[in-house]
């Protein structure tokens, strides 16, 4: 009845480098139905639906980063060892040197696994190029394929190992569970970074999707959608891009536009993937922490950390900041420990000088913030938001330019060759990225208390209405997407 071609169905189900698999790709949709099919059906037996989700969290895995799943393993397993041999040589008060001794040669082992993955796959060519340039040498960069979401699931499971090395985590017992925390494909390539310890409860409790978390977990999806597939690659194909690959050719109001544009591009984007995330991870049942709270309606960059990407903020407060020390030897002690945590996560974000910097812009202004912090009390808090944002705008440059020479050339024409007269033009010429670009920030401006009723209105519709809302969202994404699937922005990450 039905003439099927099977080949090009196996094609469909194989890894392809050109096409991984992502929440808002048809594939994955195809598959994510089936899988609910399956899920709902081993609801009772907890230990078949934990097996399956993993088994199919590491095929999400290889239609993201191939044969390389592996990797996967490799962390799970080292750090699942690893943890349960340090509670093992749990510290007690006559503890004796070599047990503490122990202890921190276990926990060094699985920072060399983790962070040592991490080192090879992203930073190798970066700092072969730099030891070349520093010592007038000659380096070939090596063809080194960099896994989906590398730094994700190392920094979520390195977190669980620190935490059962504190004494502030029990580890598992069963490989399985930790397995299916490790490898939970809603935030698995992306982000959000979960602790265990408020994944981990909810692991083996009974399978309960209550019709609150059914809606929301709808509407988050609907929102992510919208973020993602509507407004980030609409204006990121259509504009941003362009300016940015070749910033002179466009006048400075032009490269001014493309900057908000990639504001709005990268929020969209990566909100959106935590949207789904978040989203899918509720339809199943389980609840993550919320990744970002409008990031730029911030006052100042000490509240822009607190509102951006808060899980890696807080995982870099928590294991890297707090392990160096904080703020608990003193003030000059404590700014170094606030730039070198930022200089790495800028460094984190990509093998590149330019996430360096963008690191460091942020940390030396954190800085400032520490040492004006009761000047700007002072300051209306609209005037805190519009020069936070316009910071974060400038950092934003350096962090999309290719190199400091597109950054730099930028910001001279924004400076020098800004053509105010031309607004009009591009508006007329662009105007489907600029309204996209209005309805993107009005969203993302609008007070706390709308946006909170507009979800409870639309989580309170009926379900046929719902699924009406999510047709509409389908067919507008259908309708407007670019030719190919774009990417997540924080994939390369």
């Amino acid at each position: 009845m039905f003439d099927i071609d099977w080949q090009r169905v196996i094609e469909a189900l194989q890894y392809d480098a050109n096409s991984p698999m992502i929440f808002s790709s048809g594939i994955f949709l195809f598959l994510f139905l089936g899988f609910s099919m399956i899920y709902c059906l081993l609801g009772k037996t907890t230990t078949l639906r934990l097996l399956f989700v993993t088994a199919f969290s590491y095929y999400f895995y290889y239609k993201s980063s191939g044969f390389y799943f592996f990797l996967l393993a490799v962390v799970t397993v080292s750090d699942f060892i690893i943890a349960r041999k340090i509670h093992q040589l749990q510290p007690k008060e006559d503890e004796p040197d070599f047990t503490r001794k122990k202890r921190r040669q276990l926990l060094v082992l699985s920072l060399v696994v983790d962070l040592g993955l991490l080192a090879y796959f992203k930073y190798t060519n970066f700092f072969g190029e730099m030891w070349a340039e520093l010592t007038g040498g000659d380096f070939s960069p090596w063809n080194i394929f960099l896994p989906v979401g590398i730094s994700f699931f190392t920094f979520q499971s390195l977190s669980y190992t620190i935490d059962v090395y504190r004494g502030q985590l029990k580890p598992l017992r069963s490989l399985l569970d930790y397995a299916f925390y490790v490898s939970f494909f809603p935030q698995l390539v992306a982000g959000p970074i979960v602790r265990a310890r408020d994944f981990i409860p909810q692991i083996r409790r009974p399978l309960c999707v209550s019709e609150q978390m059914l809606a929301r977990g709808v509407f988050l999806i609907l929102a992510g959608l919208i973020k993602k597939a509507i407004i980030s690659d609409y204006i990121s194909v259509n504009f941003v891009e362009r300016v940015f690959d070749q910033p002179d050719l466009y006048s400075g109001v032009e490269n001014l536009m493309a900057v908000y544009g990639y504001a709005l591009q990268i929020y969209c984007d990566f909100s959106g993937y935590s949207d789904m995330a978040i989203g899918i991870a509720l339809l199943l049942g389980f609840e993550f922490p919320k990744n970002f709270d409008s990031p730029y309606k911030s006052r100042s960059i000490t509240e822009f950390w607190h509102r951006w990407h808060i899980s890696l903020s807080s995982w870099l407060k928590d294991y890297l900041y707090i392990s160096m020390g904080g703020n608990r030897k003193g003030k000059i002690r404590q700014y170094f420990n606030l730039l070198v945590t930022m200089l790495l996560g800028g460094l984190w974000h990509g093998a590149s000088l330019n996430f360096v910097l963008w690191g460091g812009m942020h940390g030396l202004v954190l800085i400032f913030d520490k040492l004006t912090k009761k000047i700007q009390e002072y300051i209306p808090r609209v005037i805190g938001v519009i020069i936070t944002f316009h910071f974060v705008c400038l950092a934003w440059i350096f962090f999309r330019a290719e190199s400091f020479d597109k950054a730099f050339l930028m910001i001279q024409q924004i400076g020098e060759n800004f053509q105010p007269q031309i607004f009009l033009q591009w508006v007329e010429s662009y105007w489907a990225v600029g309204f996209l670009m209005l309805i993107g920030y009005v969203m993302h401006f609008m007070p706390s208390r709308i946006t909170m009723s507009t979800e409870r209105n639309i989580t309170r519709m009926p379900l046929v209405v719902k699924a009406m809302l999510i047709v509409i969202v389908v067919f507008v994404v259908v309708q407007i997407k670019s030719s190919e699937v774009q990417p997540f922005i924080y994939f390369q990450f």
